[in-house]
């Protein structure tokens, strides 16, 4: 499930990628795949390492052919173990809502990215997310849980007016959205419950199939209660 679209973010052959909060390495394994190039997952959850390198693990390179390479480290958003002006590309996807000073978040990825480079960035959409808070206090209320709800233009704004040049922006996950509303409805723990285990394998038929009936409609949901936001700038 990829939230950040590499054709967007303009991955090319060559380039030094970073994913700052890589999670299990959805994005990880996506960049690895999309170009010969280098990837780096960081994440602070160490667990959350480990499943990002088994994916690499089942899912060894096309054909042999790949010329990419991959490394996975703990780290903090805070204080990125990188040089200034290392990366050509930098996935900060569904990150920003947990961090308390998410400013000097801000501030490192612009630190490591290069002059002229691309990021990509997503957050959860303002009022689908307000619903979810609204119908549930579990949903967010708990270690590591989302801490705040972002106006679009109020996070375009915290990026712009510290270097960074808007490219364009775009809704994510428009299926999405219901699933979670639903979840926070009946229990967001009771994942097993008939009509959320029923829509979360209409998730995975959209996932499994991205050019079926199902991922379409999905799109066209998108700009109208897509989950996420997500957003392309470039370092000045």
């Amino acid at each position: 499930m990829q939230t950040i679209q590499l054709e967007k973010l303009n991955v090319k052959e060559g380039h030094k990628v970073l994913d700052l909060g890589c999670g299990h390495g959805r994005h990880c394994h996506a960049v690895y795949y999309h170009n010969d190039c280098q990837i780096i997952g960081v994440d602070l959850g160490f667990e959350d390492i480990l499943i990002a390198r088994d994916g690499f693990a089942a899912y060894p390179d096309l054909a042999g052919q790949s010329k990419s390479r991959f490394g996975l480290s703990v780290a903090d958003a805070l204080h990125l173990p990188f040089a200034d002006d290392t990366f050509d590309r930098v996935i900060c996807s569904e990150v920003l809502e947990h961090i308390p000073d998410y400013l000097a978040a801000i501030e490192e990825i612009l630190r490591v990215t290069k002059p002229g480079g691309r990021i990509g960035v997503s957050v959860p959409r303002y009022w689908p997310e307000k619903i979810c808070w609204l119908l549930s206090a579990d949903y967010h209320n708990e270690p590591g849980g989302h801490i705040r709800i972002f106006r679009a233009n109020e996070l375009e704004d915290d990026f712009t007016s510290r270097g960074f040049k808007k490219i364009c922006h775009h809704w994510a996950h428009g299926l999405h959205s219901p699933y979670w509303w639903l979840r926070c409805l009946l229990g967001v723990k009771k994942d097993k419950v008939f009509g959320v285990r029923h829509y979360h394998k209409l998730l995975v038929a959209e996932m499994m199939n991205p050019n079926g009936l199902v991922a379409a409609f999905g799109k066209l949901l998108d700009p109208i209660m897509g989950k996420s936001v997500v957003y392309y700038f470039d370092k000045k």
